[in-house]
């Protein structure tokens, strides 16, 4: 009997010890926070055509060119941001539909649409900040 009782708590002991162990999680499967991530840039504009992510927009659609840096394989495609213009405060969202070759990894293209949004045409560059809203967010 002592020697039953003696196996129970030991298995008891096991079992408790694995289910409160903490658990190892893979951020590949789990997420990158860096859609999370304030950037800062600057913002200027281009005539919107075929963009990097297949799609046909127009200048006034709100659409926005990333980096090539952060778009990569084109996974932030159709993928809302907010954009605020540092100088006066302005802000505005636009959609990711294009890559931006010649922008800094925290720089964005932008629609004139969009860019008249934030500042006037005639300023060309504007200080920007910028984050990625969640994937399943839409105005």
């Amino acid at each position: 009997m002592y020697r039953l009782t003696t196996i129970l708590i030991t298995l008891c002991t096991i079992f408790f010890t694995v289910l409160a162990a903490p658990l190892r999680i893979d951020r590949a499967t789990t997420g990158s926070l860096e859609k999370r991530t304030t950037h800062s840039g600057e913002g200027t504009w281009f005539e919107v055509g075929t963009g990097a992510c297949g799609y046909t927009d127009t200048d006034s659609d709100p659409i926005v060119a990333i980096s090539a840096e952060i778009y990569d394989t084109g996974g932030n495609c159709n993928q809302w941001i907010h954009i605020t213009n540092t100088d006066n405060g302005q802000s505005a969202y636009g959609k990711t539909r294009d890559e931006c070759e010649s922008c800094g990894s925290g720089s964005l293209d932008m629609s004139p649409g969009l860019f008249e949004e934030l500042s006037t045409l005639d300023t060309g560059e504007i200080p920007i900040s910028w984050h990625f809203m969640s994937k399943d967010w839409s105005p």
